[in-house]
């Protein structure tokens, strides 16, 4: 057996049957881009995104004795499944579906770097490869309206019979401020002390003082604050001729005691609740460095006390991480369970982009519950794995269960999955479909598009492939290397060294004259030294 493990043989009679029933696909999504930026973007030449003309998953009987696949997987056997508790092993024969909720979040990678910038290696249990892969945009085709597109694509790596598979999806590009409906914001601030730490409470006032002033008139801002208590500093207030009350509460913020953030939670939503405004975007935006230390300080109590806020108001959550000691954990578990996304901001260009630059990106929707699901060729396919997503994972006959809590995504977002993927000798045809389903935000009538890829995609090598799939096996296999013991090699296909990433990372800086990828670079290459 291979360190990637082996699948389990499977019968050839009825294999074209199964095909037929498993052309279906998902997909993957996010990024924080407000624009539709291709500097750093993929050149996606081995991928077809098509409207609705691949076939939908299937809704296939389950054969006697089947085991189910809930989501990315890897080798079993290879003892991986044990590493930082998540779910690596390869789909059980004869399932050849991937299902998972999309995951706009972006939080894992600021987060690593702020910690590569002090001189530490992060937390492997911080490292979510998926939220690596997703703070790069890609320059996939964009949709004319609301809804996804979907693009498929791959390389080979330098291990015999693996390659990596990029599944990409895009949403249509943001408007201008000026062009996006008006939107309601709940501002929730943590005010406890150790939001008195620099690049905390200071850089969300500055960043808060910079959106005020390019906000429009017909927005609308509340102000939440909490500490030991929460308090509603400011109402829903409209901005018009009120821009300076708004200001005057924001600079009026000081860190006090402990950090209660089931009580900030609670008010925000109340809050957003009486302000609520029909035809707008309605969103609370925590601001936090999530050390919660009194009241309620579990993710889901916290979400079951504004479980009703959040339903029948369809007030999503858009979560902001800061601080060098940050409570990732809880920040993650609340945005993915409580109908939002997160980002991680460390300086006041990072707060800048966030909140004026993308913030038509993080505050509208163009989808809820949105889902992927990928479908295998067993013809052509061996074994594969999901890389990241090991806590969005979704029962594959959930896949159209619009019951089944899915991913909400904004416009001007890429999101990419990337597989490692196992071929068969002399695999040729049929690779993949993929398949995204997702609810319109305000009907919440479900839509589908699908797109898929032949095995000839893979002729090329990752580090010979177009820029946006070399970023994405970068950043892929970054996040491996940190999640390892050591920080160093890793579990997929073809993982390099963290030195020769870090060689290949500035060469492919130097060639974009990115500043993005220039940050990557400089990110590997101060992990490189720390391990």
């Amino acid at each position: 057996m291979n360190r990637y493990g082996t699948h389990g043989k499977r019968g050839r009679r009825g294999a074209t049957a199964l095909l037929a029933l498993t052309l279906a696909g998902g997909l993957l999504l996010t990024g924080c881009g407000g624009t539709d930026d291709a500097s750093d973007g993929a050149k996606d030449t081995a991928a077809d995104s098509r409207g609705g003309s691949g076939m939908p998953a299937p809704d296939r009987p389950r054969g006697e004795g089947e085991q189910r696949y809930d989501g990315g997987t890897s080798a079993p056997g290879s003892g991986e499944g044990e590493k930082n508790g998540d779910s690596r092993e390869i789909a059980p024969d004869p399932d050849y579906l991937s299902t998972f909720a999309l995951d706009v979040d972006t939080a894992s990678y600021g987060y690593a770097r702020r910690t590569l910038s002090e001189g530490r290696l992060p937390d492997p249990a911080t490292v979510r490869p998926e939220e690596f892969v997703n703070s790069f945009r890609q320059d996939y085709e964009r949709p004319d309206g609301d809804g996804f597109s979907v693009t498929v694509d791959g390389a080979r790596t330098d291990d015999e019979d693996w390659s990596l598979v990029r599944v990409g999806l895009a949403t249509r590009p943001a408007e201008r401020q000026s062009e996006r409906p008006p939107a309601a914001l709940t501002f929730v601030i943590d005010i406890s002390g150790s939001m008195g730490e620099p690049g905390r409470l200071d850089l969300a006032q500055e960043a808060l003082g910079t959106m005020t002033d390019r906000l429009r008139d017909d927005d609308s801002v509340a102000l939440v604050t909490f500490s030991d208590e929460a308090e509603t500093v400011l109402p829903m207030t409209r901005l018009g001729d009120h821009r300076d009350r708004v200001h005057d509460a924001i600079d009026g913020l000081e860190p006090t005691d402990s950090t209660n953030l089931g009580a900030g939670m609670e008010t925000g939503y109340e809050t957003a609740v009486e302000g609520h405004r029909e035809g707008v975007t309605n969103r609370v935006v925590l601001v936090s460095d999530a050390l919660a230390n009194t009241g309620d300080t579990d993710a889901d109590t916290i979400l079951e006390r504004i479980a009703t806020e959040r339903r029948e108001h369809g007030i999503t959550l858009f979560g902001v991480g800061v601080g060098s000691d940050y409570g990732d954990a809880l920040m993650e578990r609340l945005a993915d369970k409580g109908d939002g996304h997160t980002t991680y901001v460390s300086t006041g260009e990072d707060a800048r982009e966030v909140f004026c630059e993308q913030l038509p990106s993080h505050i509208e929707l163009t989808a809820r519950d949105a889902k992927a699901q990928v479908a295998f060729d067993p013809e052509t396919v061996a074994e594969f794995r999901l890389v990241g997503y090991d806590n969005r994972q979704v029962a594959d006959e959930d896949f159209r269960d619009d019951r089944v809590d899915g991913g909400e995504v904004g416009p001007g977002h890429t999101v990419t999955a990337l597989y490692a993927v196992r071929t068969r000798p002399g695999a040729d045809g049929h690779l993949a479909t993929a398949t995204v389903r997702w609810l319109d935000p305000d009907s919440r009538t479900p839509h589908e598009e699908s797109g898929d890829v032949e095995s000839d995609a893979l002729d090329d090598s990752v580090w010979e492939s177009g820029r946006g799939l070399r970023v994405t096996a970068t950043a892929a296999y970054f996040a491996d290397a940190l999640r390892s013991p050591g920080g160093d090699g890793g579990s997929l296909p073809g993982a390099p060294g963290l030195s020769e990433l870090s060689e290949r990372a500035d060469g492919l800086a130097d060639r974009t004259e990115n500043a993005d990828l220039r940050e990557l670079a400089e990110a590997i290459e101060e992990a490189n030294r720390l391990a």
